[in-house]
C-alpha cells in the first residue's frame, strides 16, 4: 500500500539534498525508495512536461514523483542516506558476533588444560583398544560425544565418569579446564559466512558514501559521518578478517575442514562436552554423598574420591603412559585431518625411548588383556 502524498509534504526536498537524517529515518527512507522513478518513468515525465501538460492534472502521488525526480543523483542520495541511517545498528550487531568467534577460537586453541584432557581421553582409547589395532595419533572431535555411549554393566556409569574420576584423583588441576574456554554458546549461534557478507556490504556502502562525498564536499553531514565512522568500519573489517583467520586456524588445528564445519557444528561439540563433564562431576559428588550417608563402599574409597581404584599394575601403567606423553611437546598441527600431536605429542618416538618403554612394561597382549579385565571389573564395581 502506497503512503498518502500528504506524508511526503512533511519531508522538504532539502532534507534529501542535505542528508538530514533527523527528518528521514530508516523506515521512511525505505518508503521513499519505492518512489524513485525508473528510467521508463523518467521518460514519461519528460514527455509529459515537454508536451506542456499542467502538473495539476496529475494525482498527488504523481506530482510528488515529478518533484522527487528533480533531485540530482536521487538514487545515490537515498542509498547513502539509508546506509548512514543503518550504519550504527549494523556495527552494534556485528561486533559482538565477531568478538564471540575470536574469543572462542583463540581460547580453544590456546587452552593447555583442554589439550591435557584430550590427551587423557586418547590415552584411554588407545589403552582399551590396543589389542585390536595400533595406537591412534588422534580422533575426530565428534568422538567426544561417544564418551557417554560406553557404559558400565549396570548402565549407570559411562566412560566419562571414569575419566572424571581419574582426572580428579591424578590431575586435579585440570578439573576446571572449561574456565579457559570462552563464549562457546554465543559463537555457536554465529553464521560466519553471513557476517562476513554483511561486513563486505558495509564496505560497499561506505564506498557509495565516499563517492557521494566527492560530489558534495561542502556537506557537513557527509564530512562528519566519514570522519566519525571511517575508522570504526576499518576496525570491524579488521576484526572480520581476524575472526575468519582464527576460526579457520582452530578448525584445521583439530583436523576439520572449515568449509564444511560451520561454527554451529564446531563449537557445540565443546559445549556439549563441558556440560556432560560438569554433570559427571555432580553425579560423582552425589554418589560420594550417598556412600558417606550409608557408610557403604569404604573399602573402595581412594583419597577423597568415591570411585574405585584400578588394580595396581594397569593403573600404574596407564598413569606412567600419560606422564610419558606429557614430557613431549603437545602441539604440532597435523595435515591429514587427525588431531595427531595436539594430543599425543610427537608422532614418532626415537629408538632409545621406544626401547626403554618396551622394557618398562609387559608384552602388549598381556597388558591389553589385564587392562580390559581391570576396566571391566572396575565398571562392575562403580555405583
Amino acid at each position: 500500500m502506497q503512503p498518502k502524498c500528504a506524508c511526503f509534504k512533511l519531508i522538504p526536498k532539502l532534507s534529501v539534498c542535505r542528508y538530514n537524517l533527523d527528518l528521514l529515518n530508516s523506515d521512511f527512507l525505505e518508503l521513499l525508495e519505492r518512489f524513485i522513478p525508473s528510467d521508463y518513468e523518467l521518460r514519461l515525465i519528460e514527455k509529459y512536461e515537454r508536451e506542456g501538460h499542467p502538473l495539476l492534472e496529475l494525482s498527488e502521488e504523481d506530482r510528488f514523483m515529478v518533484a522527487f525526480s528533480k533531485i540530482p543523483r536521487l538514487a545515490q542520495r537515498i542509498s547513502t542516506l539509508t546506509f548512514m541511517g543503518n550504519f550504527s545498528e549494523s556495527i552494534l550487531l556485528l561486533k559482538p558476533q565477531l568478538n564471540a568467534i575470536i574469543a572462542s577460537s583463540m581460547s580453544i586453541k590456546s587452552s593447555s588444560k583442554l589439550k591435557k584432557i584430550l590427551e587423557i581421553i586418547l590415552a584411554f582409547g588407545n589403552y582399551m583398544n590396543s589389542g585390536k589395532r595400533g595406537s591412534a595419533y588422534g580422533f575426530r572431535l565428534q568422538s567426544l560425544d561417544l564418551l557417554l555411549d560406553m557404559k558400565s554393566t549396570d548402565r549407570k556409569l559411562t566412560l566419562l565418569h571414569f575419566i572424571v574420576s581419574i582426572i580428579q584423583e591424578k590431575y586435579p588441576q585440570l578439573h576446571n579446564f572449561h574456565t579457559e574456554l570462552h563464549c562457546l554458546d554465543k559463537a555457536a549461534l554465529v553464521s560466519l559466512d553471513s557476517i562476513l557478507a554483511d561486513v563486505r556490504s558495509l564496505e560497499k556502502g561506505m564506498e557509495v558514501v565516499r563517492k557521494e562525498y566527492l560530489q558534495q564536499k561542502d556537506s557537513a553531514v557527509l564530512t562528519n559521518f566519514m570522519s566519525n565512522n571511517g575508522s570504526l568500519l576499518d576496525s570491524v573489517v579488521k576484526d572480520s578478517k581476524t575472526a575468519e583467520e582464527v576460526y579457520h586456524s582452530v578448525v584445521e588445528y583439530f583436523g576439520e575442514d572449515p568449509k564444511s564445519t560451520p561454527p554451529s557444528v564446531f563449537f557445540p561439540v565443546f559445549a556439549r562436552f563441558i556440560k556432560a563433564y560438569k554433570l559427571a562431576e555432580q553425579e560423582k559428588e552425589q554418589r560420594k554423598k550417598n556412600i558417606s550417608e550409608t557408610d557403604f563402599g569404604t573399602d573402595l574409597h581412594i583419597s577423597d574420591s568415591p570411585m574405585p581404584a584400578l588394580p595396581r599394575f594397569p593403573q600404574v601403567d596407564l598413569i606412567a603412559e600419560l606422564k610419558r606423553r606429557q614430557m613431549t611437546p603437545l602441539v604440532r598441527e597435523g595435515k591429514d585431518g587427525a588431531i595427531e600431536d595436539i594430543i599425543t605429542g610427537q608422532a614418532e618416538l626415537d629408538l632409545q625411548t621406544e626401547n626403554q618403554h618396551n622394557q618398562s612394561i609387559p608384552r602388549r597382549s598381556h597388558t591389553t588383556h589385564e587392562a580390559k579385565n581391570s576396566l571391566q571389573e572396575t565398571f562392575k564395581q562403580l555405583h
